[in-house]
């Protein structure tokens, strides 16, 4: 699993960007926002979303996890895939797309390429609860505090590479280091199992 690649910046279009990682060229499918993020740069870090298909083998780039993390909620929606997922976050930043689902905006969630009413109605039901427990992360760490959020991305990474998914991990793991903000690691993941 690649968690994130990071070297020269060798090219760079609105939705590729090839990233040279000592004499590899690793080609990157990023969204607009990401673009935005390191256009002019020589070169960057991108967060990765590996997705292997039977045909190909596609990555996923970020600037930031926060966008990673939306990407992968918007992916477990039925009917929404890496690239329609990546256009709903070329058209809105993750601030925006949180406030578009909070507040079930399905009509602004309509304007992005690809995406009719069923699809925006599916998307908010779905998302509209993990985007509001999923707080911690979505507002780049408010609710949990700053010693606490490598504890909670650890806890989420190893609950997530063990076949949990990604959004209830988040929120178990959130809401265990709110009733015990001292917990290490593995007292969180062992908890967690409980409760998932």
């Amino acid at each position: 699993m690649i968690e994130y690649v990071k070297g020269e910046l060798a090219e760079l279009t609105p939705a590729v960007a090839v990233i040279d990682c000592n004499g590899v060229g690793y080609a990157v499918n990023i969204s607009l926002n990401t673009y935005s993020a390191i256009q002019g740069k020589s070169g960057c870090k991108l967060y990765i979303h590996e997705a292997i298909r039977e045909d190909a083998h596609v990555l996923y780039g970020f600037v930031d996890k926060q966008e990673r993390e939306l990407f992968l909620l918007l992916i477990t929606v039925s009917g929404i895939g890496g690239n329609t997922a990546r256009t709903i976050l070329s058209a809105l930043s993750p601030a925006e797309l949180c406030q578009v689902i909070s507040a079930g905006n399905v009509t602004m969630l309509k304007t992005v390429k690809g995406i009719g009413q069923k699809t925006a109605e599916r998307v908010i039901v779905e998302l509209k609860d993990k985007i509001r427990t999923g707080a911690a992360s979505i507002d780049g760490g408010a609710s949990v505090s700053g010693g606490n959020s490598a504890v909670l991305e650890e806890a989420v990474a190893a609950l997530t590479m063990l076949g949990f998914a990604a959004a209830p991990s988040q929120k178990v793991v959130v809401a265990i280091l709110k009733e015990e903000p001292q917990a290490p690691v593995e007292q969180v993941i062992k908890q967690a199992f409980k409760r998932l």
